[in-house]
Parts: C-alpha cells; structure tokens; sequence
C-alpha cells in the first residue's frame, strides 16, 4: 500500500511516498531555514506564503522520484495539526483539493505521532509498546506507546519545551538560528560541568517537565555578567546547559522505564538530533539492557516521510477525513 505524505506544519514543505509504513519510496523537503535566518526564527505569514509556493512542485516531485502517480496512491496523510495554522492550512487544503480530484481517501494525521513513526522506516523491527520521548521546539511530551494509534501520555512540559528553551539561550549567546542546533555545535568544545545550573521538579507530577526557569536562569547569568563587564565562556556555558536539560530529558525518561517496565525507548522529534541527548540517552538505556531507538537525523526534523508512515497505521485503524477537515494549532496526541 502507497501513501503519499504532506507536512506543512512549520518552515518545511514536505512530500513523500511511502510503502507498508516502512519502506521509503521517495523523500522530498523544501526548507525555508535560510530566509528565516534573517530574522532570528520563523516568520508565519513568511513561511504559509512559501508554503503555497512550494507545494505543488513538492508533491509533484515527491511521486517522480518514486515512480507513481497519483492512480498509484492508496491513501493521502497529511498534518492537520499541531503547528502554525496558516503553515497547517496549506498542506490540509491541497490535500482536501487531491482527495475531492481523485477519490483517494484522505487521512488526517497528528504531528508529533508522525515524529514517533519516523522511527519504524529507521527501525523495521520496532513494533509497539514502547516509551517515546518526544522533544521538539514546541513540544516535550513522554508518552507511553501501547499501539500504533494508542497513546498515554505520562508528562509533558508545563511551560517552555525544551527545544524552545535551547533557542532561547542560543539566541542570548548570539548564535544564529537554528539556536538549537548551533547551541549543540559549540557546546562540543566546552566544559559541561563548567557553570552549575538547577534541575526544576513539578511537584505532583514526577514525569511532567518544567524549562522556563532554566532558561531564565541562563539568560540572567549572561545579562548579569554583560552588566558587571564580565564574559561568559560561550562554549562552557552552552555545554552546562545542555548538560541540565538532558539530566532533565533523560532522568525523567529512564524513571518512566523502570515505573511501566518499559524495555523499548524511543527518541522523536527535532531536538532527537541533539548529541548529548542521544550519548546520554544511549549510556543509560545501555547500563539497564533497554533497547534505545533513534531516528536517523534526516528525519528527527519536519519531513514527509513520518507522516506517510503513521498515516498508513491511521488507515488501517479506520481513520478517514472529509472535505470538512480543519487545521488545528493545538490538539492533543491522544485526540483521535
């Protein structure tokens, strides 16, 4: 069965073929990551234009590489949400215009289940139940996978994602955009253990996540020492703050693992690619015989290829869309 994927959901127009949700027939992005760099993070007006641009020539590519038309497609995912809605819309509504052409039955698909199923064209093997840790910008959930369409989630941030919060202190340190991203490139020459930073607990919620005061906590050491004309190591720093969120990240996970007995762990989501996440991750799923699973970093980000994967486990569950099908800036992942 081939499901062609459309993601729309941030700064990334994406398109895919995928077949069986696991075998990758084509694998198209259009990334917007150069002109957002101007202004130091996504522009939404910005990136729905450049959506609308984009996405047909996207799709159309997407079936060449992988050798069908549209007579060959089985099923149309798409990302319906969570995400920028006007970024959202683009992808729905092209898909809606596809779906009401050809008669190919569309299926809605929830963003941060794609991140999840990005796992199963990297690992075949994977089948769930598993515990996913899901970190991206806008989203840090620990979700207890008991199916492919089944998911608790255990907790999830209560403010700032973790993502978000690497951005954030990126940007206080004057790295360019993706803050994320460079933030883990310099941390690589510094000393992680350099600056001492507070692990932040929710009380009554041992698996719920709190970043915001981290994040503050970084910003005033920076602002502090500007205003004292002192310096900050920028790599020292960035290595100490990586260090504290992902004793946070990780800490939080491996206590989930031993409550529910999990013996599958999985990594999703854009902050999957960070290093130290994915080291430190792998040292302690090692010392407790629990097998870790990774996407490939082409696919910790945005892409289309998620999408067809999960889409494809969402038809089989019966999952269908109409032409009455909105975006939706927020929704639960349990929502259904």
């Amino acid at each position: 069965m081939k499901v062609l994927g459309i993601e729309s959901s941030c700064d990334e127009t994406a398109a895919a073929v995928v077949e069986d949700g696991r075998t990758v027939l084509s694998d198209v992005v259009s990334s917007q990551v150069e002109e957002h760099k101007i202004y130091g993070g996504v522009v939404p007006e910005i990136a729905s234009r450049r959506h609308t641009e984009a996405i047909c020539g996207v799709v159309q590519k997407a079936l060449a590489d992988a050798g069908c038309t549209f007579t060959d497609i089985d099923a149309i995912a798409v990302t319906y949400a969570p995400g920028l809605i006007g970024a959202l819309l683009v992808g729905v509504n092209y898909a809606k215009g596809v779906a009401l052409s050809t008669g190919i039955p569309l299926v809605p698909v929830h963003h941060l289940r794609g991140h999840i199923a990005a796992n199963y064209v990297c690992s075949p093997e994977l089948e769930p139940p598993f515990l996913a840790l899901v970190v991206s910008g806008g989203h840090t959930h620990l979700v207890n996978v008991t199916g492919y369409t089944t998911f608790e989630v255990l907790g999830k941030t209560r403010d700032d994602a973790a993502g978000e919060s690497l951005d954030k202190v990126a940007r206080t340190l004057g790295l360019p955009y993706p803050g994320g991203l460079n933030l883990d490139k310099i941390a690589a020459d510094g000393d992680p253990n350099a600056y001492r930073f507070p692990h932040p607990h929710v009380t009554g919620s041992e698996y719920d996540f709190s970043f915001s005061g981290l994040k503050t906590f970084a910003v005033n050491l920076v602002h502090n020492a500007e205003q004292k004309g002192e310096t900050v190591d920028t790599a020292d720093l960035g290595a100490s703050y990586l260090k504290a969120v992902t004793d946070i990240l990780v800490g939080h996970t491996i206590s989930a693992a031993k409550a529910t007995g999990a013996k599958k762990i999985v990594l999703a989501g854009g902050v999957s690619a960070n290093s130290v996440l994915r080291r430190r991750m792998n040292e302690e799923c090692e010392k407790r015989h629990i097998s870790l699973y990774m996407p490939l970093l082409r696919y910790c980000g945005d892409n289309a290829v998620m999408i067809a994967s999960q889409g494809y486990y969402e038809y089989l569950n019966g999952k269908r869309a109409d032409l009455t099908l909105n975006a939706a800036a927020t929704m639960p992942i349990e929502e259904n």
